[in-house]
């Protein structure tokens, strides 16, 4: 009984395990709210923004958590007032980061693999 009971946790834990280390909407707004400033006022993004992107940009590598922060953004940019869009457009290059579709309300990230 006790195999059948260690055999269906470590089932379960094999299952979940590509779940566990999802990008969450928290997340992605953790990573950026150094960049308000500048999404709102333009200027130049600071150390701290430009770390924010580069580490969203690194913890979404798979196509679910692509999609995840494109959503987020999307959300987060109606959320946040006085954003201008240039300035979300032009964020991941003024930091060195490249991403495959544009900050913008109308993106379509179902497109985003």
């Amino acid at each position: 009984m006790m195999m059948k009971v260690l055999a269906v946790m470590v089932a379960c834990m094999v299952v979940s395990a590509p779940y566990a280390n999802a990008l969450t909407c928290g997340q992605v707004v953790s990573y950026l709210i150094p960049c308000l400033n500048y999404l709102q006022n333009g200027g130049k993004p600071t150390l701290g923004c430009c770390a924010g992107v580069k580490g969203l940009n690194n913890a979404a590598q798979t196509t679910p958590d692509k999609k995840t922060a494109c959503t987020c953004l999307k959300s987060a940019y109606g959320s946040y007032g006085g954003i201008k869009p240039t300035n979300a457009v032009g964020l991941p290059g003024s930091c060195g980061v490249n991403i495959p579709y544009k900050i913008s309300p109308s993106t379509d990230c179902t497109k985003i693999h």
